[in-house]
């Protein structure tokens, strides 16, 4: 073994959802519903603007930032959807991830605490770990996937820096609400920590009057983090682009940790970035809320009780009746009826399985009717 690595890294292991991707891969027959990837390709459209980039000579270094352009489109976005950033508060990133990883490095001293309401993404606990922080787990599984201020404030401590939210949810897909918000813009006003918004799901939306965070405490703009990303709306996941927003003083510490982590986004994707931004997303929000709408009737005949999905393309059936872990529920599903789904414990949310409803309706359909099979044959057995 290498002697004096980072020791942030000795705890953190490689992603368990690819860990079952790559299962489901090896599995002859086998059908995958692991990865929150829009089986869809991006649209010709926003391809085309890359031969044009590339035709037009944008292969040398972009402003670290992003491009005018493309900064003044987000910045136009954010206003169009409620939220006041100018482009020069506006950082176009290698996706979400790295605007979440720029926005922690740029916050996080060694020992401060990073609120994650659970179940959750895993990337943010392994981001906090990297960045010297410690996670602050919220369990909101008693709270029908919400956040209570009791228990919010149960959590919130002398070192609390940030909380994430992430709304739509991933893994349950649930929408938080505003009485969830209002706990959460309240304990931030009287505590003084910042708000992450991981927002990337936010224009896959089913449920009428939704509001992010940002949008619903405008009054909370110091301290607001908004992330978003290109990959889930528009089918860019191998684009890798992203961005994030935050007040000027904010984001020009960001903008540091940005430019020596990665110095910028690819330069001749940006006017595809531009294109995007100008298209039209809702039938491709309709296209999931349709298979929604298959998952939830389909694992409601199942008998698996499962919080309707809000938004996002995710649905998190319990498990909990077949006395297993849902890490032993995956493996044999894959295994006994060639379905792949995630277990719920990678998320924090152990007695359920995430499965993501974003592949081609054919697949999916066929991946339902196996699942039940399955299920009914563990009730038989």
């Amino acid at each position: 073994m290498p002697l004096d690595l980072n020791e942030a890294l000795s705890g953190l292991k490689p992603s368990g959802i690819r860990r079952f991707a790559a299962l489901a891969r090896e599995t002859e027959g086998c059908i995958s519903l692991t990865l929150g990837e829009p089986g869809e390709d991006t649209p010709q459209d926003i391809c085309a603007e890359v031969a044009r980039a590339l035709a037009d000579g944008e292969t040398h270094y972009p402003p670290n930032a992003g491009t005018e352009a493309l900064r003044d489109a987000i910045a136009s976005h954010l206003s169009g959807r409620g939220l006041s950033f100018g482009a020069d508060e506006v950082i176009v990133t290698s996706g979400a991830t790295e605007a979440l990883f720029s926005a922690m490095e740029a916050l996080l001293n060694p020992g401060d605490e990073v609120i994650v309401p659970m179940p959750a993404f895993l990337l943010y606990q392994s981001l906090v770990t990297l960045n010297r922080g410690s996670v602050v787990e919220l369990d909101t599984a008693p709270h029908g996937y919400q956040i209570a201020p009791d228990a919010l404030g149960e959590v919130v401590g002398e070192r609390t820096k940030a909380i994430v939210l992430t709304s739509p949810n991933n893994p349950t897909g649930c929408v938080l609400s505003a009485e969830s918000l209002d706990a959460v813009a309240e304990l931030a006003a009287e505590r003084d920590f910042y708000v992450i918004c991981d927002d990337v799901y936010d224009q896959l939306v089913y449920v009428d009057g939704y509001e992010g965070f940002a949008q619903r405490h405008p009054e909370l703009r110091d301290r607001t983090i908004v992330v978003n990303s290109f990959s889930k709306p528009y089918a860019m996941t191998g684009w890798r682009l992203g961005w994030l927003a935050a007040p000027a003083e904010l984001v020009e510490q960001v903008a540091k940790v940005h430019q020596y982590a990665v110095s910028s986004a690819v330069s001749f994707t940006q006017r595809a970035a531009v294109r995007a931004l100008a298209s039209d997303v809702v039938p491709m929000r309709e296209r999931y809320r349709a298979r929604r709408d298959l998952v939830t009737q389909a694992l409601a005949a199942t008998g698996l009780p499962t919080p309707e999905p809000g938004g996002a393309f995710y649905a998190f059936p319990s498990i909990e009746e077949f006395g297993m872990s849902s890490e032993e529920f995956c493996t044999r599903a894959i295994r006994e009826a060639g379905v792949a789904m995630v277990p719920g414990a990678l998320f924090g949310g152990e007695g359920h399985v995430r499965l993501s409803y974003a592949c081609a309706d054919a697949e999916l359909e066929e991946a339902l009717v196996r699942l039940g099979r399955f299920v009914g044959a563990l009730r038989r057995g």
